[in-house]
């Protein structure tokens, strides 16, 4: 599948702000099933975008920007090519062990009610693979997708009390549910091409992927019950969302921020 996405990122502040530092991980990486065809990443005003990785092999790109900023802009856009691979991870480069994704951050600690329905899946689950599978229907018969009810702060245990969220709080349940039993999990980000026929999105897509040893990572979406398909386009991995945030940052001075993202994800040569 041949993917082409656009993600559009604005800030604008009723006073202006004095500085912006920025931080974006937007740019997809390759592996077995997933080839990046072309991509680029601008902003729309003057600076330096200074290209590097960060500790976990993410792509980003820095900014800073002088002020008065009264707002600025900033564009990824590309295409991917896609394959099917069941969820399996294959050809990504790895910097660390499984091991590190054992531990935990404030957004996926477990809490004592997250420990229980950990234990309480793992029970009677045949081999692990079953059990990932089982961890991922538990959270979705114990919450309900629902946006703006939850924000970037919101830890798992407070996701789960609520009882709804977005796919990053999804997520964050299911890292800390594995990771309570001992399975390596991480956060990833990315971009999903939806099967209702709706090209723009307000926000990214995130999964989660576990260990399993002698098969490596394998890709769980708990928000909708599936492991990542061709349609799924791999951007960053963390320990948590702010990890592997697509846009993160810092202003100083400035007030009144308005946020506005929009995507857009089709395939090549489809409306």
């Amino acid at each position: 599948m041949r993917l082409h996405i656009r993600h559009e990122t604005s800030y604008a502040y009723t006073a202006p702000a004095r500085r912006a530092v920025e931080t974006l991980r937007l740019t997809p990486g390759g592996h077995e099933s997933q080839f990046v065809v072309k991509w680029r990443v601008g902003v729309d005003r003057d600076c330096i975008l200074r290209a590097t990785t960060d500790p976990f092999g993410n792509s980003t790109h820095n900014f800073t920007l002088e002020g008065p900023i009264e707002s600025f802009a900033i564009v990824a856009e590309g295409v991917v090519e896609t394959g099917e691979s069941s969820g399996v991870l294959k050809g990504a480069v790895e910097r660390f062990p499984p091991a590190l994704y054992l531990r935990d951050t404030s957004l996926t600690e477990a809490n004592g009610r997250l420990r229980r329905m950990a234990e309480a899946t793992a029970d009677g689950a045949s081999d692990r693979i079953t059990l990932l599978h089982q961890v991922m229907e538990t959270i979705r018969a114990n919450m309900r997708f629902e946006i703006d009810q939850t924000d970037t702060g919101t830890s798992a245990g407070e996701a789960m009390k609520l009882g709804h969220g977005v796919c990053q709080d999804f997520v964050h349940v299911f890292l800390a549910m594995t990771r309570h039993l001992d399975i390596p999990a991480r956060y990833v980000g990315g971009y999903l091409l939806r099967d209702d026929g709706a090209d723009e999105q307000a926000a990214g897509h995130a999964w989660a992927e576990a260990y399993v040893d002698d098969l490596g990572w394998i890709g769980f979406d708990p928000a909708n019950g599936v492991s990542p398909t061709e349609a799924y386009v791999r951007a960053a991995v963390g320990l948590d969302y702010l990890g592997a945030a697509p846009v993160r940052g810092m202003r100083y001075g400035g007030e009144g921020e308005t946020l506005s993202v929009r995507i857009h994800v089709n395939e090549v040569g489809r409306s």
